[in-house]
């Protein structure tokens, strides 16, 4: 399949992202380059200082919500790209209605707790929705370690153990591995199985 092809394949697809920051942003703009139709970005946080070192945002940025600071550099690189944006907290009934037209979901939350709230969400009340979860991404190097799991409709890619911590910092390399493995599932879950 050529770019162009690629390109008109998903364009009328639409990916959700739950929450936009190191994951959701660089999965966000992988995607955006690849030409994905539309995005929904659900993020109720503002860009801080102390992201800069992993997240798809710039110094200027500093304050704004990711949700809309992200809509603003995906449309630096495409236009014609359609972002919606919620600056609000996902729960379970918000994920079912804000995601319901969404051929594929991100999972980019930080906190455990979030993460799975969305994950049983989707696949406990949206049975035609796959879901795409990043997990074990803290540090530096180990790339054989990253991987992906699967299981039914749920995606988990990381090396499922590299918990974030003070002294295990999430950092631009392997976040950004992990994310664009995500946006490459998204891929392959639209371009092959469609």
């Amino acid at each position: 399949m050529t770019t162009e092809e690629i390109r008109e394949r998903l364009a009328d697809k639409v990916v959700g992202i739950a929450g936009c920051g190191g994951l959701g942003s660089n999965c966000a703009v992988a995607l955006a380059r690849t030409g994905i139709g539309k995005l929904i970005l659900v993020d109720d946080d503002k860009l801080e200082a102390t992201n800069l070192n992993r997240q798809y945002f710039f110094a200027d940025q500093i304050g704004e919500y990711k949700s809309l600071a992200l809509r603003d550099n995906i449309h630096r690189i495409d236009d014609t790209i359609l972002v919606e944006t919620h600056v609000i907290r996902l729960d379970p009934g918000l994920v079912t209605k804000l995601f319901a037209d969404c051929d594929v979901i991100i999972e980019a939350f930080d906190q455990d707790n979030e993460k799975q709230m969305i994950i049983e969400t989707v696949l406990g009340d949206m049975p035609d929705k796959s879901i795409i979860s990043g997990q074990g991404l803290a540090g530096y190097g180990k790339n054989d370690m990253i991987g992906t799991m699967h299981s039914g409709r749920l995606y988990i890619v990381g090396d499922h153990q590299s918990e974030v911590s003070p002294t295990h910092p999430p950092l631009a390399p392997r976040v950004g591995i992990v994310a664009n493995m995500q946006a490459n599932l998204v891929l392959e879950i639209l371009l092959i199985t469609d």
